[in-house]
């Protein structure tokens, strides 16, 4: 499903991103400097990275609640947790990316929406100071997840296990202003808007807001060509797998396709 689209948008990003030499803005070029363009220390996240292949090697069978837009490559509802884990998780790569943008701000306060198993989540959790609060609404694969976290000895993770629609207004209630949020739960157009105006309303000047799978589907795209647009906003950066949200009002009003 949306294979086409996909291949499509590709190109498109592929044709227009650029580098830190086509950057004007002192912002963008310290950020794409900083934090994009080099290359991390791998062996710094070997261990997630082994929980990561023990979750692709597991062929126990699961029965899952898939409250968002289902996953474009599995049907039905009992999966092999391989399965999941090869369709889900995010890559290393935009997983250090997230946990790199966390320690740059200094972030403690972060939220996720979408837990999956549990991997990304530790990519976030590894920042500093963070304490990280993440959503699921599968509890077969929130229970995967906190097996995980107690694997890793995690201790800076709270899940909460039920539908966002419900959990997310209550969170949002009780908590202080966010300093990084990461939304990957239901890729869907007005799920995706709603959950960033919910988000968008703890956010402090310094915040930042990630959409993953910006292009998973028209509705998608959709969905971050408005945020874009979003009266809070300020600048966007758009990665082809994911979206970078910025509420710095000393920032112009700007969005730009970068290199990854």
């Amino acid at each position: 499903m949306h294979t086409f689209f996909r291949i499509k948008k590709y190109i498109s990003y592929w044709l227009d991103a650029v580098d830190q030499h086509s950057l004007h803005s002192p912002f963008l070029y310290d950020f794409f400097t900083r934090i994009i363009k080099p290359k991390p220390d791998l062996n710094e996240y070997r261990e997630i990275e082994q929980l990561r292949k023990k979750l692709l090697g597991n062929e126990r069978v699961i029965t899952v609640d898939d409250l968002g837009s289902g996953s474009s490559a599995l049907t039905g509802n009992v999966r092999k947790i391989s399965e999941i884990a090869k369709t889900s998780l995010s890559p290393q790569s935009l997983s250090i990316l997230y946990s790199k943008i966390i320690d740059h701000y200094n972030a403690k306060n972060v939220v996720e929406l979408g837990t999956s198993l549990g991997v990304n989540t530790l990519y976030l959790a590894s920042g500093k100071k963070a304490r990280v609060t993440t959503f699921e609404g599968s509890s077969a694969i929130g229970d995967i997840a906190t097996l995980t976290f107690e694997f890793a000895k995690a201790t800076n993770i709270n899940l909460l296990l039920g539908n966002i629609e419900n959990t997310l207004p209550a969170f949002i209630q009780s908590t202080g202003k966010i300093d990084v949020a990461f939304i990957d739960a239901n890729h869907r157009y007005e799920p995706t808007k709603r959950y960033f105006d919910w988000l968008a309303k703890k956010t402090h000047s310094q915040s930042v807001i990630i959409l993953d799978d910006i292009y998973f589907s028209p509705e998608m795209e959709k969905a971050w060509n408005e945020i874009k647009k979003h009266n809070l906003v300020y600048t966007t950066i758009d990665l082809y797998r994911c979206g970078l949200v910025f509420f710095d009002p000393s920032l112009n009003k700007q969005h730009v396709v970068l290199q990854r």
